[in-house]
């Protein structure tokens, strides 16, 4: 994943020195990469390698399987559009039902899940982590694959506080936004052959 500087000639805004926009984000090309926001800065991301979006979808379906009717779980990328110059991505994400649009999450969701993969780590942890808390998004959860590990913040005073930690066979019951239980090698079982 790339942080891209402000690039003279790319959009207008950009021309003349400005921040790009979520209005910028439309111009970008169809080319297979996540492009998101984080206060001006264009963010990058290449296509997600297996084990993410094993992950990925199997957080998806526990989430979706547990969710109450007054919420929805949404598989990304969808768009978070959280101010002119923020619109993130995350992997999976909770919303009110009430808040969503057909095009877009106008508000924070009560949770953002990001699968890390080597090209997002740094981003996941630092970046869109503090974004989120910025915009007020209740719950943040990290999960790395690759070890396998869950990561679980809550929001508390403005900024995210771990409150979970689990890895291999360890098993996370959430609480918030609803009751849901996640075990880290659970969600990457796909990448194993089946028993022959």
């Amino acid at each position: 994943m790339a942080v891209m500087p402000l690039t003279p000639g790319l959009t207008p805004d950009a021309a003349i020195g400005g921040p790009f926009t979520v209005h910028d984000l439309e111009t970008m090309p169809d080319d297979g990469h996540r492009y998101e926001l984080i206060d001006g800065s264009l963010v990058v991301t290449p296509a997600p390698g297996w084990g993410h979006q094993e992950a990925a979808g199997a957080s998806y379906r526990e989430l979706f399987a547990a969710c109450p009717p007054d919420l929805r779980v949404l598989i990304g990328p969808f768009a978070i559009q959280l101010a002119i110059d923020t619109e993130l991505q995350p992997d999976v994400l909770v919303a009110r039902y009430s808040d969503l649009t057909p095009r877009n999450l106008p508000v924070a969701p009560v949770l953002a899940i990001e699968v890390a993969s080597p090209s997002t780590r740094l981003i996941d942890r630092n970046l869109k982590k503090a974004a989120f808390a910025k915009f007020g998004t209740p719950s943040y959860w990290l999960i790395d694959p690759d070890i396998p590990r869950l990561t679980a913040y809550d929001l508390e005073g403005g900024d995210f506080v771990e409150v979970a930690h689990v890895m291999g066979d360890e098993v996370f019951v959430a609480e918030r936004p609803f009751r849901v239980r996640l075990v880290p090698t659970e969600l990457i079982r796909g990448l194993s052959p089946p028993p022959g």
